[in-house]
């Protein structure tokens, strides 16, 4: 009883009361949506990226389309411009001629004479512009029949040009073959010599040196050749032998009892080389044949 009572005496304890700590807060939930945010607005951006490229790949392949088809057409409009000209006058005199025609059926009397007058003229207009295209046509067709003929006689010529220069060439080869060499009267220097008009073409053809041609008779008084001049003292028909004097920087030298295709050779103030006179025929007091010089003319 005792226990009891002291028991209650005792002052009563509240009750104690448990507070759970706070909840931490949760951060994944907002990570997760700013993560969806933001794939959604790169899916958005590169969708209109894509629209933009779409849009601009499109204008740009129909800008390239629309110029392509303005240049073949334009393109084609230049090739058939007179055609087309011709055309286009015939298409609208037809109409024209339809429409008369209507208004014609409607007319009566005087206006129905005038409305079929004016058909007539229609008519007549439209036949000589329907001529004058086919002519335009035919002329087309007889023209390139014509180009494509002269293209043919072009290319036969050229064949036939080519042939004769290679035969030119071939005969010029062998003329320059047989050719002799020389020596002359100075210093046994050899050189090429020409006994006739072919060869002497030969020899222009090699273009080493000048070649000048001369016929000069019997005279009192030199005849200029080239740059010296040439004076025939003496012609002996029998034996085919001359003798001339050759004037060259003011000095006369005589060359005696000289023979047929034989180089008469000099030297001049001009040249490093010396001058040839070469004689192929002997006439009566005259000698024929050229006289070659070399073709720098610098000074020795």
């Amino acid at each position: 009883m005792s226990t009891t009572q002291n028991t209650m005496n005792q002052p009563t304890q509240p009750p104690t009361y448990i507070i759970p700590p706070p909840a931490s807060p949760n951060w994944k939930m907002p990570a997760l949506v700013g993560v969806l945010l933001l794939l959604a607005a790169s899916n958005v951006y590169l969708y209109m990226q894509l629209d933009h490229v779409r849009t601009d790949t499109k204008n740009d392949m129909a800008k390239l389309g629309n110029d392509l088809g303005q240049s073949i057409t334009q393109l084609r409009l230049d090739n058939n411009a007179s055609l087309q000209a011709s055309r286009h006058s015939a298409e609208v005199l037809q109409q024209q001629l339809d429409r008369q025609r209507l208004i014609a059926q409607r007319e009566v009397g005087a206006a129905k004479d005038d409305a079929e007058k004016k058909v007539q003229d229609l008519e007549q207009r439209v036949a000589a512009e329907q001529n004058k295209q086919a002519q335009l046509i035919t002329q087309v067709k007889q023209t390139a029949e014509t180009t494509s003929s002269k293209l043919t006689d072009v290319s036969t010529d050229v064949g036939t040009v080519k042939t004769d220069l290679s035969n030119t060439k071939s005969e010029l080869e062998t003329t320059i073959s047989n050719l002799k060499r020389v020596n002359g009267d100075l210093d046994n220097h050899a050189s090429l010599i020409a006994t006739n008009g072919k060869e002497l073409a030969a020899l222009r053809a090699l273009g080493e040196r000048n070649y000048i041609e001369f016929t000069v008779p019997k005279a009192k008084h030199p005849q200029r050749v080239g740059d010296i001049s040439l004076r025939v003292e003496k012609v002996d028909l029998k034996k085919n032998r001359f003798t001339v004097e050759v004037t060259a920087d003011d000095q006369v030298t005589e060359k005696k009892d000289r023979t047929l295709n034989e180089p008469i050779q000099f030297y001049t103030s001009k040249a490093k080389q010396p001058y040839e006179i070469v004689v192929n025929k002997i006439q009566k007091d005259t000698i024929v044949g050229y006289l070659s010089t070399p073709k720098v003319q610098n000074g020795r």
